[in-house]
């Protein structure tokens, strides 16, 4: 006989407090995030460019600022809904890291792997349709990503216990 405890649908069990995983709030988490990375990405590729760095060092960059403006959207929100600055960092952390690093990962890859993209200059149209495609399908890779997590109560949804 198993007298193992069953925690499912108790107070132990995160996935009982996890917000409905539809795709509705799936698409809005990923909307959230990837605004703030875009951002963030946008600013670093822009100043890169501008400043005539090289492609390593302005990826850099551009990686770098969409971590931190993602972060940021989800930081000021949970503390404009009363929670610490030590208890936002955790749950901006644990909110976003996966989403901002598909989402990084997958941008990044299309416009490193489209040729002359890299190169373009602030005023090429490929420079622009590069990085805004590069968005558009970080944005439907990630989407199913985070509704997977918020089923399971991950990323987003502790996000949502504070709204």
């Amino acid at each position: 006989m198993d007298h193992s405890p069953h925690h499912t649908g108790t107070a132990h069990d995160p996935a009982a407090h996890a917000p409905r995983a539809s795709w509705p709030t799936a698409a809005k988490a990923t909307l959230h995030c990837l605004t703030g990375c875009a951002i963030g990405e946008i600013l670093g590729m822009v100043i890169g460019t501008a400043l005539l760095w090289g492609n390593v060092e302005t990826m850099v960059l551009a990686i770098t600022l969409a971590f931190v403006f993602g972060y940021s959207f989800t930081l000021f929100a949970v503390r404009r809904a009363g929670l610490d600055f030590k208890s936002a960092v955790k749950v901006a952390l644990a909110a976003d890291t996966v989403s901002i690093a598909v989402m990084e990962l997958v941008d990044n890859g299309i416009i490193a792997l489209t040729p002359g993209a890299m190169d373009a200059h602030l005023s090429d149209g490929l420079f622009w349709s590069a990085l805004l495609g590069g968005f558009a399908v970080a944005f439907l890779i990630t989407t199913p990503v985070n509704k997977w997590m918020i089923g399971r109560g991950k990323g987003h949804a502790l996000v949502h216990a504070h709204h």
